[in-house]
């Protein structure tokens, strides 16, 4: 771990390639090799802080890492619809510590010039102090009014438009590595809603939505507008070019409704075991759903439905469907486990049943197989939860007390 600077220092550019590449591939590698992740901003968000949790979050969630952003306050309407992203991505969004169940590996501050402006509870106040738990630094904030707030060798803090751009500018970095993303089974990094957060991001630091005036801010808008250019190209005909706060709030305010449709199909499907909500969705309700909407948001919706199922009945939670068959002839499973029961690693679930296309964390794992192996999704559900409902009686015998 890289030597702490918190308050230590005003904050200065990197100066050379090298050095930010370094800071990089060390957050990349707590990204891929850590679990448990808090993200925090500064008092008062503003468009920017906000898109750049959100966004930084959606890249953690992609990797299966438990996510919490914490607010310690209401934001402001205009932003909401940012954290209805979040809502559809399965990351925590909270202004409670008592949500962070689990010990945090690592603390990634955002937008926040100096130590004394972050958004913290007392509760959350010693985990800064703690040399254990990596704490990374996103900020564009340079001069005599800042110091750092995060660790030497996790701090990227330099000179940019917003740090949506530097979020971006490390999200560009990670795309390419390649036996990464394949290990977690990432087939895209860049979906809708990390280019439409980066996007709102960028242009919302530069008066809320005035044309971008800067070579680097339109270097960054350009590249991000083209990548949702190209996605928006594959499901309509429409030309679009997001110029201002304006267009893009309507995009994602769109997306928000289609999301809520989406969801109410998936969760109108529910049924239980007697410690397993499940959804499966067969090939003609997968039929339905690609018609109407696109692979990234069943993606995030699926997330969302599982976490809704695990909490609702206060152990796991599962859901099964086919992926586009104009993408890929896998079927996808989800697994998820409720925050008040502790008792069973899931990636115990991977190893016990043979699994090897799969993986995540003790609270979340997904595993996929070749359609052709699966003759029948909805039997295969029905001879899936006995076998797990028995890790779970197993796993209650020995944590019972003598």
């Amino acid at each position: 771990m890289g030597t702490e600077l918190m308050g230590s220092s005003q904050k200065k550019n990197i100066e050379t390639i090298a050095g930010k590449n370094r800071i990089i591939d060390s957050i990349i590698e707590a990204i891929v090799t850590r679990e448990h992740f808090l993200l925090l901003g500064h008092k008062n968000p503003d468009e920017d802080c906000i898109a750049s949790l959100v966004g930084l979050a959606i890249i953690l969630s992609k990797f299966s890492k438990a996510t919490t952003i914490y607010l310690g306050a209401a934001i402001a309407r205009q932003y909401q619809y940012l954290l209805n992203i979040c809502k559809f991505n399965s990351i925590a969004v909270t202004n409670s510590f008592s949500i962070l169940t689990d010990p945090v590996d690592v603390i990634a501050i955002v937008d926040t010039p100096k130590p004394s402006m972050i958004d913290a509870s007392p509760e959350i106040a010693p985990l800064l102090d703690d040399p254990k738990i990596i704490k990374i630094e996103i900020d564009h904030h340079i001069g005599s009014d800042s110091a750092y707030c995060g660790d030497q060798a996790y701090s990227l803090v330099t000179d940019a438009s917003s740090a949506a751009e530097l979020v971006g500018h490390l999200a560009l970095k990670l795309h390419n590595k390649r036996e990464a993303l394949e290990a977690h089974q990432i087939d895209e990094l860049f979906s809708r809603n990390l280019v439409l957060s980066l996007l709102t991001g960028i242009i919302g630091d530069s008066n809320m939505g005035q044309f971008l005036k800067s070579s680097r801010e339109k270097r960054y808008y350009r590249i991000f507008s083209n990548m949702f250019n190209s996605m928006l190209a594959k499901e309509t005909t429409k030309e679009t070019n997001f110029a201002n706060m304006n267009d893009i709030h309507r995009e994602l305010t769109t997306l928000s409704a289609q999301e809520e449709s989406c969801y109410r199909y998936l969760i109108s499907r529910k049924r239980s075991s007697s410690s397993i909500g499940y959804v499966v969705l067969t090939k003609e309700d997968m039929r339905k759903l690609y018609g109407r909407y696109d692979n990234d948001m069943i993606v995030a919706v699926s997330r969302t439905a599982v976490d809704a199922l695990a909490e609702e009945s206060e152990k796991l939670g599962l859901v099964a469907y086919y992926d586009n068959p104009k993408e890929s002839d896998l079927v996808q499973f989800r697994l998820r486990r409720s925050r008040v029961f502790k008792d069973l690693d899931l990636r115990t679930v991977l190893s016990h049943l043979a699994i090897e296309n799969g993986g995540g964390h003790e609270g979340a794992i997904g595993f996929r197989f070749p359609s052709s192996q699966i003759a029948d999704i909805r039997r295969y559900v029905r001879e899936l939860l006995p076998k797990i409902e028995e890790m779970l009686v197993a796993t209650r015998e020995a944590h019972r007390v003598p």
